[in-house]
Order: structure tokens, then sequence, then C-alpha cells
């Protein structure tokens, strides 16, 4: 996108600035980490995301979290508050999965290509590059099923920056100049292609040191 030059600008003053923020523990009804709906990236791009994001996390220092096979995403869209419990039979839940499978029903696999990194202020990410109209697509047709359903109204925002996160700060950072560092060696990295099969409803779940994302439902995108 056009102005991801200057989000990796202003990510970098934010962290030289000494305004980096970090994740408190998750709490119920909270705004950060509610069920959301996510596209995984697999195969050697995930390979190397996760390469990166030890790396980085290296970069950091202890504390953080550093993103692995299980946590690795782009975030189509967030869909509520933070819920610890969300039953199997829930409404709200059922009414996501009927959506997202309407939405995703005759598109092809999401190809994005994975391209450069930068610093924010709550963490580090690896910028998406889509390579065709299917991510877009995939993300109106689910915004209007949402809304069919009545369930859309957690986000009312529209989504034009797709990245995915190698890192969460989760203490204070102490040594911010040697994360921009590591992100202005890494600024243009290639990374690979994702071509994503599948769309999920996840929900994060905390694990001590971090996060895993469970899978509460999944839709394919053969074409």
């Amino acid at each position: 996108m056009s102005d991801y030059a200057d989000f990796f600008t202003r990510g970098r003053a934010a962290l030289l600035a000494g305004a980096a923020t970090y994740e408190r523990p998750l709490v119920e009804d909270g705004m950060r980490w509610g069920a959301a709906a996510v596209l995984r990236p697999g195969g050697p791009v995930l390979a190397e995301l996760i390469d990166l994001a030890k790396s980085v996390g290296g970069a950091a220092g202890a504390g953080h979290w550093v993103h692995g096979r299980e946590t690795l995403h782009f975030t189509l869209r967030s869909l509520e508050r933070y819920r610890r419990v969300i039953p199997g039979d829930d409404p709200r839940r059922l009414a996501y999965a009927a959506s997202l499978d309407e939405a995703a029903a005759g598109l092809p696999p999401v190809r994005i290509e994975l391209r450069g990194v930068s610093p924010h202020a709550g963490g580090v990410l690896a910028f998406g590059h889509p390579v065709d109209d299917t991510l877009t697509t995939l993300q109106r047709r689910f915004a209007q099923s949402l809304r069919t359903r009545g369930v859309a109204e957690f986000e009312s925002w529209v989504r034009d920056r797709w990245y995915v996160s190698l890192v969460h700060f989760a203490t204070p950072v102490t040594d911010p100049a040697a994360i921009v560092a590591w992100c202005d060696e890494h600024a243009g990295v290639p990374i690979g292609l994702a071509e994503i099969r599948a769309a999920e409803i996840v929900q994060a779940v905390p694990t001590g040191d971090g996060l895993r994302l469970n899978t509460l439902a999944r839709s394919v995108l053969v074409g």
C-alpha cells in the first residue's frame, strides 16, 4: 500500500521517542484479542516468517510475545470483545461461521506477497501486498454477511493495510534502538508469496508466555 513507507517512518520514530506500548493480560470484555476472522499463511512463507520472528525477538529481548506457527496470521476482521469462553452453540459464533462460509463460497485462494518489515509502537510486523482483488472481495462479502446477521457492529472501519505481526511487546522495551536497527536492516526483505486456502474464526487463548489461536470455524477457499 502507498502508506507503508510512512507507517515505517512513524513507527520508527515512536520507538526511538520511547513511546512503545505493551500488551496487558487479557481481561473479560476487553477490547483486544476477542474472536476474529483470520488468514494463516503456510508452507515456505510460514517458515520464513517464523525465522524473522525469532530473529527480531532476539533483538527485542526477553519477555515479549514472539509469534510462531500457531499465531502468525493476517486479521481479516475483529469480531467482538474478549471472551474467555465461547460455547459451541453460541449464537454469535454460529453467525460468524455462517457469514464466513457465505463470503468464501466460490472464491479462489487468497494470494498475498509478503515483503518488508516495520516497527510500530506495539511491536514489529511484516507487510502484506495482495496480488489481486480476492482478499478485498472476501473482506467486502464477509462484512455484508455479518451485517445481514446483525453481528457486524464491533469493527466499523475498513482495513486497507495488511500485515502479519511478528512480535508484540509484552513488557517495557528496554533497547528500542536495537529493534529499530533490526527493522532498518530488514526493511525491504523479500519473504515470499502466501497462497492461503482457508479463512478461520479464531479465539485467542493465553499460554503464559504468549497466545495461541484456537480455530472455532474454518471456510475453504478453493475457487
